[in-house]
């Protein structure tokens, strides 16, 4: 039953980011945004969407028990609260595509003060522990490789985006 409710509660935070990133999206483009790594974008969803599955399909057709790591759902709270912050740092330009408005410059506040790619960082803690939360080793391993070589293509992209 917690599983249940965990994976709701996951999907419901990753429709609401998509709805706040489809929001902002129509906020960029009118004032003149340009997207970079539209090629490589749809490979993101299927990722994060197939990781999602992995979770299910881990949970209930592997050997358990699953009980839950209270250790790793605390965690999982901080680093959400990481994502609100960084969010809320970049307001409108918070995106899960890569835009930049022609002439502007990168936001540097809140962890973008500290940390050159503070989104990243919380997307590879939260590939890595959200299923250490009921011991889903498969999934944590597979999919934070998986990760890696997909952060290691945005990365540059949107390095090379603000190099300009």
């Amino acid at each position: 039953m917690y599983f249940i409710i965990f994976i709701l509660l996951l999907i419901a935070l990753r429709l609401t980011e998509l709805y706040i990133s489809s929001r902002n999206e129509k906020w960029l483009l009118s004032q003149g945004a340009v997207e970079y790594g539209k090629e490589h974008y749809p490979f993101v969803v299927t990722l994060h969407t197939c990781f999602i599955i992995s979770l299910v399909l881990e949970y209930f057709f592997t050997a358990g028990p699953h009980p839950v790591s209270y250790v790793f759902l605390s965690l999982i709270v901080l680093v959400l609260l990481f994502k609100w912050w960084l969010m809320s740092s970049l307001g409108k330009y918070w995106n899960t595509k890569i835009y930049r408005i022609p002439g502007s410059i990168a936001v540097r506040k809140g962890p973008y003060k500290f940390i050159r790619h503070p989104n990243y960082v919380d997307v590879v803690c939260e590939i890595a522990m959200i299923p250490l939360v009921f011991h889903l080793y498969y999934t944590a391993v597979i999919f934070s490789v998986l990760n890696a070589v997909m952060l290691t293509v945005r990365i540059r992209e949107e390095n090379k985006v603000w190099a300009d």
